[in-house]
This record gives C-alpha cells, sequence and structure tokens, in this order.
C-alpha cells in the first residue's frame, strides 16, 4: 500500500470515528442525557410516578344544537350562621373600583353608576387607600353644606371633602374574619355604627412596614343584599340594620 493510499485510509477512520462520536453527542441530547436536560434524580423520579397526561373527550355540536354563553350568577345568598367570607368583597378576586382624591364628587357619581358600586376607595396616585366615599356622601347633605361654606359650586366639591378618612375606618384581621360568621360581622358593623370595615392582611406585609395589604371590604348594603333583603331607593343606614336584624332574627 502507497503512503498516499495510507493517509487516505487513515483520514476515512479519522473522519468515521468522529462522526461516530458526534453522532452519539447528538444522540445524548436528544434522548435527555446530556447537561443541558440533565434531571436530578428525585425530580427524575417525581416524574417518573405522576399519571401520564391524558387527551380530554371532545365533541362537536349536533345538529339543531346550539352553545349559549353563561349568564352572570347572582350573588350567594347567606343567612346569618354563613361564614362570613361570604359577604366579604374579597379583593383578590374582584377589582377595587377607585377615584383620585382630586376628583370632584360628580365624577365619583359617574363612576358608582357606571361600575353598579355604591362606594369607591379613593386613592392617591401610589394607590394608597386614602378614604371610603359612598353614594350617601355623594348625594347627602355634605356637599350641598360644604359648597355654601366654601362658596363655590356644587360640581365643585372634592372627593376627599366628603369621604370617610382612612384612618378612621375600623379594620378586621383576615384570619379572623375566616372564622367567623355574618351575624358576627352584622354586630361588629353595628357596634362600630359604621357601613363599612375593611379586612386586613398584615402577616403579608413586611413587619417593619407601616402599610398593610387591604384584602376586602364589609358593607352593610351587600349583607342585607346578600340576606335577600330588597333595595333601599334611598340608603339609610339606621333602616338597614333595623331590616338586617330583622331578618336574621326570623
Amino acid at each position: 500500500m502507497t503512503k498516499k493510499n495510507l493517509a487516505s485510509n487513515e483520514a476515512t477512520a479519522a473522519a468515521g470515528m468522529e462522526a461516530k462520536h458526534g453522532g452519539q453527542f447528538v444522540e445524548r441530547m436528544l434522548s435527555g442525557f446530556g447537561h443541558a436536560n440533565d434531571l436530578r434524580p428525585a425530580q427524575a423520579q417525581r416524574r417518573s410516578e405522576e399519571p401520564p397526561y391524558r387527551s380530554l373527550r371532545q365533541s362537536k355540536a349536533r345538529s339543531g344544537v346550539s352553545y349559549r354563553l353563561q349568564s352572570q350568577t347572582s350573588e350567594l345568598r347567606v343567612q346569618a350562621n354563613s361564614p362570613a367570607a361570604d359577604v366579604m368583597t374579597d379583593l383578590s378576586r374582584v377589582v377595587a373600583v377607585t377615584i383620585g382624591t382630586g376628583a370632584h364628587v360628580e365624577e365619583a357619581h359617574q363612576a358608582m353608576i357606571t361600575n353598579g358600586v355604591r362606594a369607591l376607595f379613593v386613592v392617591d396616585d401610589a394607590r394608597v387607600i386614602m378614604g371610603i366615599v359612598t353614594s350617601n356622601d355623594i348625594l347627602g347633605e355634605k356637599p350641598i353644606q360644604i359648597a355654601q361654606d366654601r362658596g363655590v359650586r356644587h360640581v365643585e366639591v372634592l372627593v376627599s371633602e366628603v369621604m370617610t378618612p382612612a384612618d378612621v375606618l375600623e379594620a378586621m384581621e383576615l384570619q379572623d374574619v375566616l372564622q367567623v360568621r355574618v351575624g358576627d360581622i352584622v354586630e361588629t358593623l353595628k357596634r362600630s355604627g359604621r357601613q363599612h370595615a375593611l379586612v386586613i392582611e398584615s402577616g403579608s406585609a413586611d413587619a417593619t412596614s407601616a402599610t398593610r395589604t387591604v384584602r376586602g371590604m364589609f358593607s352593610l348594603t351587600q349583607i342585607a343584599r346578600q340576606l335577600g333583603l330588597p333595595p333601599q331607593v334611598r340608603h339609610d343606614v339606621a333602616r338597614t340594620f333595623a331590616e338586617i336584624e330583622a331578618a336574621i332574627g326570623a
């Protein structure tokens, strides 16, 4: 064999070995044994113990069958002994309706109509709660009196002038709320003489922070509604308490 043929055979053998090793490397990568897909033993064992994913049965509408969108469900009907959480507005599930401190009362009124609510959180630019404004605050005597005192038009009265400031709002701990009944919340609101109360999660905030997370809110109006009481044309706190107590007693 000539030197030229020997060199050619050696080059061919080297290329074959390189292709073989290269193929093994690709095979290792694709089979999951490569470094990029290396699994820890415990994780690999957990995966092997899990049932395989399966495809669910699907169907198509038969002739004459149509699809209809689900209507919005009504609020849960409750009783006095129902869990208090059933009447709490849970802000982890519903978006809080807010308005800025610089808004006017007419803007707040329109926001309530648009969102179908009777109370708004009043917040600053950092979304810190400065207070709560209700439909009674907007439509009652308070803005009229303020307008007269300031010598301005009714529409120029600010939300911040009629709201209930956050520092006078009562707040309950979520961990306490989860252990009590609707009747307990009604009694709590009655004793404080207020129609709203905040629900906070102190444990979810930094212990050194002065800010607490508001998880939800109780509203006397909502409690009455979920107890099945008819809505009032003009909300009267004393009357609402009386009707709730009568419903609870019955």
